[in-house]
């Protein structure tokens, strides 16, 4: 019996070899036909690498490294201090100089109102106006009632109060502003702003150091006959200009507040003049009423340690704010502003909001290179922080970094 080569290869070794014989004869005798078959899976097999799959985890994992630095980050946030404290107490502040010092500052406004005629009057008024009286003498200069003020065509006006003007130098002399009146009635003292001498202080050094300019023009000079109204009717027009006057200096003081200033209720002082009235269009007369404020105004940082001073028995002279003086009143024993003073005695009493400073860099610098528990152990003995948030990121980061300049600093709105 003929024997093929499948019967000489046991199946299991067929399998093995992956291999078939095709024993389909034909016509007379021929060599058995290898055919290639598929690999078996199993353990015997081997897989090709998914190298499509390796390199997509690559990307992510590079993806997600890439991330994190690139929102890495750390930071720090403070919440100030706020102590609020009753004072009570007495200060003494020294003009433009020193620990505590002050300022006086003055605003003017003028307001007018259309009235009726109710009859005509033969009228002779002063003009007037405001100058500024500027000192370049080492000491104050004291300018007395009906001092006189001269313009360069002659005109004279005078100054109706004594007033000092205080010391100064050349390159910054020290400065007044005052109210001056014509020394005659008439239309021709109505003049634009210029430049006045002082000719009571002639034939002395301080006449070239002391002299006066005016920004604006004089005005209300008249003489003639105009239409006018009642003292009763006047007297009620002026009442109602009043109120509108003491809101319009307010906003005036308010905007001429220097930055960094602080203006204390009381420390404020208004003075309201009538002026003379004018003829209006329509048969009208202009009633006018002009405001005057003067006030003592402190930088708040000073202020704000002077009164930290007295009211907090830990404070020992960090920097400190004053962030609410609506409760608090300021008086004095002169009941005015001191004008020319050098010094400035007052008593404060109230409520006070003081709110601690917050040096960014410093805080920066107390947090770099340490651990968040140590950054936020610091942190607590700083009296100006009440509340700090740290934030390192990435996740696993566990330190801010040695330079300061990476950490990023910011302060809320104390609550």
């Amino acid at each position: 019996m003929q024997r093929t080569l499948n019967d000489i290869i046991p199946p299991s070794k067929r399998r093995a070899m992956g291999q078939e014989v095709d024993t389909s004869a034909s016509e007379g005798p021929q060599m058995p036909r290898i055919r290639p078959g598929k690999r078996p899976k199993g353990n015997g097999g081997s897989r090709r690498f998914p190298m499509g799959t390796a390199i997509v985890a690559l990307i992510v994992v590079l993806g997600c490294g890439a991330a994190f630095y690139a929102f890495a980050s750390t930071s720090v946030e403070i919440t100030p201090t706020t102590n609020e404290a009753y004072v009570s107490s007495d200060f003494t502040a020294t003009a433009g100089a020193g620990e505590l010092p002050f300022e006086v500052i003055t605003v003017e406004t003028t307001v007018s109102k259309p009235v009726p005629a109710e009859s005509s009057e033969n009228a002779n008024d002063p003009a007037q106006g405001t100058i500024t009286i500027y000192n370049e003498q080492p000491t104050n200069q004291t300018l007395i009632k009906n001092t006189r003020f001269e313009s360069p065509d002659g005109l004279i006006y005078r100054i109706r109060d004594s007033v000092s003007v205080p010391a100064g130098s050349a390159g910054k002399p020290g400065t007044l502003n005052a109210t001056v009146y014509a020394d005659a009635a008439g239309e021709s003292y109505n003049i634009g702003a210029t430049n006045f001498t002082i000719p009571g202080l002639k034939g002395s050094s301080a006449f070239d150091a002391v002299y006066a300019k005016s920004t604006s023009s004089m005005q209300g000079g008249f003489t003639g006959i105009r239409p006018s109204v009642s003292e009763a009717t006047r007297d009620r027009e002026v009442a109602t200009l009043q109120s509108t006057l003491a809101s319009d200096l307010d906003k005036a003081m308010a905007e001429k507040l220097p930055d960094g200033y602080v203006l204390i209720p009381g420390a404020s002082f208004s003075t309201y003049e009538t002026l003379p009235d004018s003829a209006g269009s329509s048969g009208n007369v202009d009633v006018k009423q002009k405001g005057t404020m003067t006030a003592v105004v402190f930088p708040n940082e000073a202020l704000a340690k002077a009164v930290a001073y007295t009211a907090i028995g830990t404070y020992t002279g960090q920097p400190i704010l004053l962030s609410d003086v609506s409760n608090l009143s300021l008086s004095s024993g002169s009941g005015s502003a001191p004008v020319g003073a050098e010094t400035y005695v007052f008593t404060l009493t109230g409520d006070a909001v003081l709110t601690w400073e917050i040096d960014t860099a410093r805080i920066a610098g107390a947090v770099a290179g340490k651990s968040r528990e140590g950054a936020q152990l610091v942190l607590s003995g700083f009296p100006e922080v009440d509340r700090a948030v740290l934030i390192i990121r990435p996740f696993w980061s566990t330190s801010f970094p040695n330079d300061p300049e990476k950490v990023k600093v910011t302060v809320s709105e104390a609550s």
